[in-house]
């Protein structure tokens, strides 16, 4: 199919031809030229927020929750800049997304024009791959690439760049596009020596783990996963980009590992004998101080990229492979072992793990002053929405407490900024993730300092008709910061007091975006609210719950020491080697 066009009719109907449904962005005068026939377009729906950074988390959120390329727009300049901290967070969350910026005309590149930013340059470490489209007839191929290797592979965010006058020319539209990528082979199929191998593995070893990580989620992997664990018997956890990969109620899940982790889940990683890591990359979070991690553990490594392989810890059996067809070949392999009469006992090792489970199980303490438990609502919120919602979470301490107390039981129900851990990803990735999913209860847990970094895209929200739910757990502080000034900065409380329990007031505020404001401050209310959000359909809620300012996260692995030292509470360590 051939049509005559313009370089931006071109780029509209690509993303029709790719079956793009929504886009994220705001309009500016480099890419304006493509906004005009996206105005004509039946097919795919504009969103216009009111910052970059709001329309790239929206897009993440709406590939997390729907597993399809999300995707967002900008202007050149200080439009395609303000894009790069959501494409370093996709980046380093393998998130599927392409960007599309406009940029300066063609001429006037290297000029330092108005609103001119070498933004392939800028995005170069934080991109999958990018693109500067000079011909007019390359945009459809671009585009296409740009799917491909975001969606391909380990995931992650491309971006295409297109000047002004490459926009405006004239062009012959030709679809679809012959992908010709020879620097681009991912392999998915894992070599079956390995495989086998790490089938003897697992028959030998008495204190293993299956350490699983976020590639599980992304390789669509989770009920060949619940087959693996059931067929191995082994322990597993979940790291914090992989919480609803393994169902929490299920009896050998030990739940999350790492600083924040349950001490059972650390506990099992560092003295295990065998650690199985599918789709994980031995992160700092996770490891603590390195050469004390899992000291006695011989360590098998599948992971789509093989960049991850051996890169923080040495793998004694590295494994290339995508995680579904990994964990595929695992359980034939391991049934070839049962099948040849060879049955792994686990005994000893399951009886130590669960007096781990149950002498530390986590758990808070309700604010001596009555005030109110910011775990305590974060936990009800998990309870009266249920297993079926969608939870997306900002960065902090509300981060870590909405991955410990609500029971994800799903995958793709457990949104948040990993691996760069930004502020400010809750309320638009929430929205993107509403979109996406707009028949699934989307609730944003963010604290008062994330809030306020992108609270604009209430008005989006609003004005497009996304019924969010967004609790804001309000310390006045930034609460993670402040927990470690109490902990190692002797209580020198150097600019983390936000003042926000009374300024702004986020009741009020949300109610002037066009959103129904509530509050709540005290416990016996907690139920009613929520369920009073919960009622409400037809526009987006947002929830002040005033909560104590010093509630901690417990437990924890203080930042570069080892998992060893793990703290259950304040000056209170576990005792690892408990005998019945």
């Amino acid at each position: 199919m051939t049509e005559q066009m313009t370089g931006a009719q071109s780029l509209i109907r690509a993303l029709e031809h790719m079956g793009v449904d929504t886009v994220f962005g705001i309009p500016g005068g480099a890419v304006l030229p493509a906004y005009d026939p996206l105005l004509d377009s039946t097919e795919v729906r504009h969103v216009l927020v009111r910052h970059e950074q709001g329309a790239g988390h929206a897009a993440e959120g709406y590939a997390q929750a729907t597993g399809k390329v999300g995707v967002c727009m900008a202007t050149s300049g200080p439009g395609a800049t303000n894009l790069v901290t959501a494409l370093a967070d996709a980046y380093m969350d393998s998130v599927p997304m392409v960007a599309i910026t406009g940029q300066v005309p063609s001429s006037s590149i290297g000029t330092d024009a108005f609103q001119e930013a070498d933004i392939c340059g800028i995005t170069l470490p934080i991109t999958k791959h990018n693109y500067l489209v000079r011909d007019p007839d390359e945009i459809p191929r671009a585009i296409a690439e740009a799917f491909h290797i975001a969606a391909t592979g380990r995931p992650g965010p491309v971006l295409v760049d297109v000047p002004k006058d490459v926009l405006q020319a004239t062009t012959t539209f030709s679809w679809p596009q012959p992908l010709d990528l020879p620097g681009y082979r991912p392999v998915t199929r894992p070599h079956s020596k390995q495989v086998r191998e790490t089938a003897r593995l697992i028959m030998d070893a008495k204190q293993p783990v299956l350490y699983v990580g976020g590639g599980v989620l992304k390789a669509r992997a989770t009920k060949e996963l619940r087959v693996l664990a059931e067929l191995t018997g082994m322990p597993l956890i979940t790291t914090l980009m992989a919480r609803g990969a393994f169902p929490d109620s299920h009896p050998q899940h030990l739940g999350m590992p790492g600083m924040h982790g349950t001490v059972a889940a650390v506990g099992a990683l560092q003295k295990s004998d065998l650690l199985i890591s599918l789709g994980a990359r031995f992160d700092d979070r996770v490891t603590g101080k390195l050469d004390t991690f899992a000291p006695n553990a011989t360590v098998v490594h599948a992971d789509i990229d093989p960049a991850e392989i051996s890169k923080n810890r040495h793998a004694d059996v590295p494994i290339v492979g995508d995680c579904r067809e990994v964990i595929a070949d695992l359980i034939a392999a391991v049934q070839a072992e049962h099948d040849a009469g060879r049955e792994a006992d686990y005994a000893g090792w399951w009886a130590q793990v669960e007096r781990w489970r149950s002498t530390y199980p986590l758990g808070y303490e309700h604010p001596a002053d009555g005030s109110l438990s910011p775990q305590y609502v974060i936990e009800r919120i998990g309870k009266l929405v249920g297993p079926e919602g969608i939870y997306v979470a900002g960065v902090g301490q509300h981060q870590m407490w909405a991955a410990q107390f609500i029971t994800y039981e799903h995958p793709h129900t457990w949104l948040n900024s990993g691996g760069l851990g930004t502020m400010g990803y809750a309320v638009p990735a929430a929205m993107g993730a509403k979109i996406g999913r707009p028949e699934a209860a989307v609730w944003a847990i963010d604290g008062d300092g994330c809030f306020q970094m992108t609270n604009q895209e209430l008005a989006t929200c609003a004005i497009e008709g996304v019924p969010v739910k967004i609790a804001v757990i309000n310390n006045g502080n930034l609460g993670m910061v402040r927990q470690w000034q109490t902990l190692f900065y002797n209580e020198r409380y150097s600019n983390t007091d936000l003042h926000s329990k009374r300024i702004p007031d986020f009741a009020k505020l949300s109610e002037a975006y066009g959103c129904i404001g509530l509050r709540c401050e005290k416990a016996d209310d907690v139920d009613a609210v929520i369920e009073k959000a919960m009622a409400i359909n037809d526009a987006p809620v947002v929830i002040d719950f005033v909560v104590h300012h010093d509630a901690m996260v417990w437990p924890m692995v203080a930042a570069g020491t080892s998992n060893d030292d793990i703290q259950v509470a304040r000056n209170m360590a576990p005792e690892w080697d408990t005998e019945e």
